[in-house]
């Protein structure tokens, strides 16, 4: 005999190929890598997003509510065990709705587009606040600039030549490695285009 969890894994399974893991005190689903539902031993919840919030709230579908210890966190998925026992088509497509809209969703992020970078190998926020303030804005010209001029503008902003390790840094970031990876030869390139006298 299959559970009720079963069941509605079951249910989500027709919606495309699936993976599955460990979320929330549930299983989490995803499709493309995108996680759009999440499944407990007593219901189904489905992630809302943009217009898809009001039809699930008008739906009578009420938010998750996922309890830690002495925490209540609530995430924006909503429980649509009722719609799913009741009105199985209208559950069809707000199930789709919710696959569309999460795929977006994570598209959009791993995109180049909404990377930070803090988001690039070796940086942290401090060092995304410190290219910020020399005036390199965005991952795009970050990488436009390339480290040694990105490391010419942070000296020249703070008055003063700072520590190559940092030129290493910035440098791992645009080839997408660890600075420590990077070879002898390598960091001497940087450095000789560095002591180069600009025009």
């Amino acid at each position: 005999m299959t559970s009720i969890k079963d069941d509605y894994l079951n249910y989500l399974a027709k919606f495309g190929p699936q993976e599955k893991r460990s979320m929330f005190g549930g299983t989490g689903v995803f499709i493309n890598s995108a996680m759009f539902a999440i499944v407990t031993p007593n219901s189904m919840y489905i992630r809302g997003g943009d217009d898809l919030d009001e039809k699930l709230i008008n739906a009578g579908c009420e938010k998750f509510r996922h309890i830690k210890k002495s925490k209540t966190a609530t995430v924006n998925y909503y429980e649509i065990k009722n719609l799913f026992l009741a009105a199985q088509s209208q559950c069809d497509q707000l199930v789709e709705q919710s696959i569309a809209f999460s795929c977006r969703d994570k598209t959009f992020k791993s995109s180049e587009s909404s990377r930070r970078l803090r988001d690039l190998p070796n940086m942290r926020l401090t060092l995304e606040r410190m290219v910020k303030k020399a005036g390199v804005l965005d991952v795009d010209t970050f990488f436009n600039v390339g480290a040694v001029n990105v490391f010419r503008r942070v000296c020249e902003h703070n008055g003063q030549e700072l520590d190559y390790k940092l030129l290493w840094i910035f440098a791992g970031a645009i080839h997408g490695g660890h600075w420590q990876l990077l070879s002898e030869d390598h960091k001497q390139q940087l450095l000789d285009e560095y002591h180069q006298p600009t025009h």
